[in-house]
């Protein structure tokens, strides 16, 4: 991803927060952390986050998504020290469409970027609005995607360990590479 674009898709993500009245620290916005995955249509494709604390034991993130911006489909794998991770989301601003393993939602609302339907298998929509919150369990596939106005989720969880995600998409790359 070009700096110049980074630096726009940021600008973004923060008037997010402000609308959300998620009020951040000048080392939180100058951390807030931009992800194409790779794929270089971060306005699909993409997320936007702060991480506020990771330990051993807890993680806490505000992730921010643009107008009908997806996170692909992926899933927290087993990992040496627990069984994956686990993850709580809880709607601040806009509405979010999270889709998971189940029964498939019949004329859900929302579908995967155009052109990259091939890399979706999860459709069990959750609908959550300001206020409402799902807990993602360990190993489960899960993808979801903005409204209209965006969105703003806090995310609770154990440890997070994003690098070692596992994506649905094999062109996915985790850690964003600015030019």
């Amino acid at each position: 991803m070009k700096k110049h674009e980074y630096e726009k898709i940021k600008a973004q993500a923060l008037e997010l927060f402000e609308k959300a009245h998620i009020i951040l620290t000048d080392k939180e916005k100058s951390s807030l952390e931009v992800a194409d995955f790779g794929l270089n249509k971060v306005e699909d494709t993409g997320l936007q986050l702060i991480t506020y604390v990771n330990t051993e034991l807890v993680c806490a993130k505000e992730l921010a998504l643009l107008p009908y911006q997806t996170c692909p489909e992926h899933k927290h794998p087993k990992r040496d020290f627990d069984e994956g991770k686990e993850e709580t989301f809880r709607c601040r601003y806009g509405t979010v469409y999270l889709y998971v393993e189940g029964e498939e939602t019949k004329n859900r609302a929302m579908n995967p970027p155009q052109g990259d339907d091939e890399y979706y298998t999860v459709f069990h929509e959750i609908i959550l609005k300001p206020g409402e919150q799902y807990t993602i369990y360990p190993n489960t596939l899960h993808w979801f995607k903005a409204g209209s106005e965006g969105t703003i989720v806090s995310e609770f969880s154990t440890k997070s360990t994003d690098e070692g995600d596992i994506f649905t998409d094999p062109r996915i790359q985790r850690v964003p590479e600015i030019e």
